[in-house]
């Protein structure tokens, strides 16, 4: 399923005081984006226990209980001890598009009428579902019209604002929200079509507890194993390219300034790409759409890339083509006058480096 209108985690809390107080919720998201934690952190908001039930892990019998026989010769189903409680609770239900179809349906009464056989939730309890979408590669089935219409449908986007608020006082490794807040779009990435990492929210998360159990002897080897175990390709290069500069006296500013070379040592590859990847973000964030918008400062630092463009492309002719390439929807990234410019000018800026 995928919604027309996303909300981020903050904004999750306040729909959900809304909503699942009087009506179930399915929260909808991509893998790692945090929608169990939400769920937990919003019923000890409510002061409710907690209690979750993961869809690929039950059967039918497991919800509806089994039989006993009572006094008067008749038999009751008793529902399972987790459910059937005294006190209002949140029951989470975890997983419920991967849950088979006989299962989906054991929860429609459940989910609906807030009963199981002759139990009812106590008043106040709250049923809140969460799943992934297929579109996700994740494990999900189709769920049948009759559940859908029973659940109010939130869909759940990655924010680097929320995470990295959060984060700020749940104890993540500094190069993590250092290196994300320069990058927040490093957050997530969509699941890829093969069975390799990808980077989310969670698998951030698993990477600052790798950090704070190495220790500041981490070495340069076991950071490259930790970042590609667990982040997009990508990512993995930027931010063990990221953590050099933390180690060593590596920095844009200073490349940008003539104080500092491109790495060229073939072991500073990493480096190099994170640098690059700096380096065109800065040119798309500075130099204006427009030439007869530049300031002379900007005019100065078009002139100042070329040149590192071709210091760039004399270490890596590959590298230096990732800071002027298009962009993933094949529209150029960078203004079209400094492309031009860049053009025209390398040969020049080349022979004047001979």
């Amino acid at each position: 399923m995928q919604g027309a209108v996303t909300v981020s985690p903050s904004e999750v809390p306040e729909l959900l005081l809304g909503l699942a107080t009087v009506r179930p919720v399915f929260l909808w998201g991509a893998p790692g984006i945090g929608k169990s934690s939400l769920v937990r952190e919003f019923a000890d908001s409510l002061g409710l226990e907690c209690v979750s039930l993961i869809g690929t892990q039950l059967a039918p019998e497991d919800l509806v209980g089994v039989p006993q026989i009572t006094p008067e010769g008749r038999s009751r189903f008793c529902p399972p001890e987790s459910i059937a409680r005294d006190e209002p609770y949140c029951l989470f239900l975890d997983e419920l598009n991967a849950a088979t179809p006989d299962v989906q349906k054991a929860f429609y009464s459940l989910i609906l009428d807030r009963r199981i056989g002759s139990y009812e939730l106590p008043p106040g309890s709250i049923v809140i579902g969460a799943g992934n979408r297929a579109t996700d590669g994740a494990l999900a089935r189709p769920m049948a019209s009759a559940l859908v219409n029973r659940l109010v449908h939130v869909h759940l986007r990655a924010s680097a604002t929320d995470w990295l608020g959060w984060a700020a006082g749940s104890g993540i490794h500094p190069w993590v929200t250092d290196y994300l807040t320069d990058r927040p779009d490093h957050l997530w990435s969509a699941p890829p079509k093969t069975e390799e990492p990808f980077s989310t929210p969670r698998a951030w998360h698993m990477l600052s507890d790798a950090l704070h159990s190495f220790g500041p002897t981490l070495e340069e080897a076991t950071l490259k194993v930790l970042a590609h175990g667990l982040l997009t390709p990508q990512h993995a290069v930027g931010f063990c390219g990221y953590a050099k500069i933390v180690r060593n006296s590596y920095g844009l500013d200073a490349i940008l300034k003539g104080d500092a070379r491109w790495p060229h040592r073939r072991e500073d590859r990493d480096l190099l790409h994170y640098l690059a990847d700096s380096f065109r973000t800065r040119l798309v964030k500075e130099l204006p759409a427009r030439k007869e918008h530049a300031s002379d400062a900007r005019r100065q630092t078009a002139y100042r890339a070329k040149t590192l463009l071709v210091q760039l492309a004399e270490i890596s002719v590959e590298v230096a083509q990732t800071v002027i390439a298009d962009g993933p929807d094949g529209n150029p990234v960078l203004p079209a006058w400094f492309l031009i410019e860049a053009a025209r000018d390398m040969p020049r800026l080349v022979e004047a480096r001979r």
